[in-house]
Formats: C-alpha cells, structure tokens, sequence
C-alpha cells in the first residue's frame, strides 16, 4: 500500500470512528444556580417542576441547586392575576402606549415575585391563558409577545438567564388534536416565543411539537383517551412526567446514571468489565453466585407512583433514567438480583448478558429517591406557604416558615446522598 492510499485510509477511519468521541451535552443546570418556574396553574401545579427538581438532584447531588416555583393560577405574560390590568385599554393600544401599559403591569410584581429570589435562571411557561383558549386572536398575540419581551428585559437587567417555554397542548378527546382551533392558536403562539428566543439569543424549550406529536399518535389509535390524565388544560402527574421529560431531554439531562458490566465466564471467579459513573469492590464467585460492591455517583431519578403510566407513553426510563447492570458468562436460567440483602428483581440469564435497566426496581435505591421525591413535594408546598406569606406579610408565618423550608432542603441535600450497596446474583430457586 503507497503512502497516500494509506493516509487515505487513516483518514477515513477518523472519520468512521470520531462520532463515539463527541461530547456529551453540558447539561443546562450548573453549580449554585438558583432555578425558577415561572407560569400559571399549570406550573402552580407543582408536578412537571418538582419531577425537573426530583431529576436535578439526584442526578447532580454534589452540585448546590435551589428551586422554587412561582406559579400563578390564570397568568399571562402581562401578569394578569398579579397586577389586574384593564385588559380592554391594554389590547387597544397599540406601539408605545402598549408598552408603557405592559411595564406598569409587569415589571413591580416581577421584582416581587421572582427578581427577590436572586434566580440565575428562569423558565417562563405562559400562553394558555395568553390565547383564551379560543381561535387565534391579533391582539392578545401582540399582548403575549409584548409581555414576554419585558419579562425577558427584567430578568436579564437583575442578573438572570431567561428560559422561554412554550405551554403544552390542550388535550380534547377527538381523533386529530392539532385540529382544533385553539391549539392552531397556541401554535402560533408558541412560533412567537420561538421568533423572540431567536432574535434575543435565549434558550428556547418547546413543550409544544414533541407533546402534541405524541397526542396525535396515540389519538388516532384511541381519539377518547386522556393521556394527560387531567382536563383539557391541566394535565395530571402522567402527563406532568412527559412534559418533564421533553423539557429535561432539551435541557441536555444525560440519561446515564450509572453503569456496571461484569464476566462471570468462570463460576470460581467474576471479572469487572466496566464501571460507568460508579466504583466497583469486592467481587466475590462462589458456587455459581456472585456477590460485589456498588457505589454510584448519583441515584436513579424518582419516579411519582402516580405517573408510572407515562413509560408506556414516553421512553423516560431510556431516554433519562438508565441505571445497568449487565453480567455475562451466566450459567443457569434465571438468577435473583439482591441489594442490601433485598431481592430487587428476578432476571433471565440473557436479559442479564443483555443488560437491564435496574431504575424502577433497585430495591433500596429506588426507595431512597422516592424518598427524596416525597422531601421535594414537602418542600414545595412549604415553599408556596412562604411565598403567599412574603406577599400578603403574614408576620407569624415569616417567623416560622423560613427556618421549616431551610430544615427541609437540609434533609433533601442528605436524602440525595448515594450509598455503597452490596450486590448479590445467586440463581433463583422460583
């Protein structure tokens, strides 16, 4: 071979292999950022922020991450249920006029609400009460647009990275969703937040075209089924969980927790193979059963109880929740898999070679991040207790409440905390 035809094939061979060297996304959140939710009823909820909250802290847990949720039943971009603005005068205007009107009504509760937490980042979920939920109107298009440029000024003069979201669809029980004329509307809706992001450099995360794809996929098979779980507006925690997820898969989230794949080719000894994202010890092989030592860098991220039904709808598990284990060289048919002595689940020899998912079912794991979940939910409410006290200057709650929301991100900060577990694979005796 010449010595160009062998550079030739050098070459192409980078070209063959650079892809499996890229690197991974940065993901979105980073130390000491101080995140806030930003909407109406739907973030007043407290699900989809929670499960992002849930997410970020069990898969970061070294990182110092706060939350808070400022959710507002019946928002708008010109914080209608904050400052009442006379909305007839305020659709009618038009230019600079408008824009006075839209500072006076946005900017003060601003500063009150969000500006006062000191976030470096801000997702901004409004539009479903914007549009009215009917037909697509100019002037309240223009209101919305106005509204979420001066929040956008706002929050960057005090020092935050806006995030622009665009609300999800609404979910009428016919065959097609996209054809009704209130989500033509939130469409348009949506390309408005998409324009400003562009034209301002901000994070834009769509919410709109990933759900409503998956409403028009699961419609057409079914046209009467609800799989938000709530109303047409308000989606309960299955559809919370996708919401989460198309968010956090935009956000960067990576989807590994953590990795181990072992050879147990000899039934005298066991072999580690790889250890992503975790240390292995302690492998031990004796008569066929195979004990060793797990510590992860983080926990599995929870998953609500009440949202299991979204991994039937989305890959969640796949796509931000893979925690493996994958062991080869098996001998017998099926094989228990304990943690801490605790079976977590009973496995075929081939699914183990395979690799399998272990998020949902590790036993002592799982129940630790459901734990953190449950700390998370307790927080938030506290939170939102605080939160209405600080504005209507309820003195005897703002001497108690901040000391019960800081004991609680404490006892959430430790919660969140991985543990070296020991794992035992012996073959099942059922």
């Amino acid at each position: 071979m010449n010595t160009k035809i062998k550079l030739l094939a050098f070459c192409l061979c980078g070209l063959l292999i650079a892809p499996s060297f890229a690197a991974e996304p940065e993901f979105a959140l980073r130390d000491n950022d101080r995140v806030l939710f930003l909407g109406d009823s739907i973030t007043e909820q407290k699900l989809y922020t929670t499960y992002i909250e849930a997410y970020a802290i069990t898969r970061f847990p070294k990182l110092k991450l706060a939350f808070a949720n400022r959710g507002w039943g019946g928002d708008t971009a010109w914080m209608r249920m904050r400052s009442f603005p006379d909305e007839k005068v305020l659709f009618a205007a038009e230019g600079d006029a408008q824009q006075k009107l839209i500072e006076e009504s946005v900017d003060d509760v601003l500063i009150r609400d969000v500006v006062t937490f000191k976030p470096t980042i801000v997702l901004i979920n409004f539009g479903m009460n914007d549009c009215n939920r009917e037909p697509f109107r100019e002037d309240l298009f223009r209101a919305y647009v106005r509204g979420q440029m001066e929040i956008v000024k706002v929050l960057t003069k005090n020092g935050a990275r806006p995030f622009l979201v665009t609300p999800q669809p609404l979910e009428p029980l016919i065959a097609d969703p996209a054809s009704d004329l209130r989500n033509q509307s939130l469409r348009k809706f949506a390309d408005g937040l998409k324009d400003i992001a562009a034209k301002q450099n901000l994070t834009f995360l769509d919410q709109f075209d990933p759900y409503m794809a998956i409403l028009k996929r699961e419609h057409a098979q079914n046209a009467k089924v609800n799989i938000g779980g709530g109303d047409e507006i308000h989606p309960a925690p299955v559809g919370h969980t996708i919401m989460a997820s198309i968010l956090l898969k935009q956000l960067n989230a990576p989807a590994l927790v953590s990795s181990v794949e072992l050879d147990f080719s000899d039934a005298q000894s066991a072999k580690l193979v790889n250890a992503t994202k975790c240390t292995v010890a302690n492998i031990k092989a004796e008569k066929g059963t195979l004990t060793f030592e797990r510590s992860d860098e983080s926990l599995p991220m929870p998953v609500d109880a009440a949202a299991v039904g979204a991994l039937k709808i989305v890959p969640v598990l796949d796509d931000l929740n893979r925690y493996e284990l994958k062991i080869t060289g098996l001998t017998a048919e099926r094989y228990d898999v304990m943690i801490d002595d605790e079976l977590a689940t009973t496995l075929t020899k081939q699914e183990l070679a395979k690799g399998w998912n272990l998020a949902m079912t590790a036993g002592p794991i799982t129940k630790q991040a459901q734990e953190v979940l449950a700390l998370i939910f307790k927080k938030n409410v506290l939170g939102q207790t605080l939160w209405e006290a600080q504005i209507h200057n309820r003195k005897k709650q703002l001497a108690a409440l901040p000391s019960q929301v800081a004991d609680l991100e404490t006892q959430i900060t430790a919660a969140c905390q991985p543990k070296t577990h020991r794992y035992t694979i012996k073959p099942s005796g059922n």
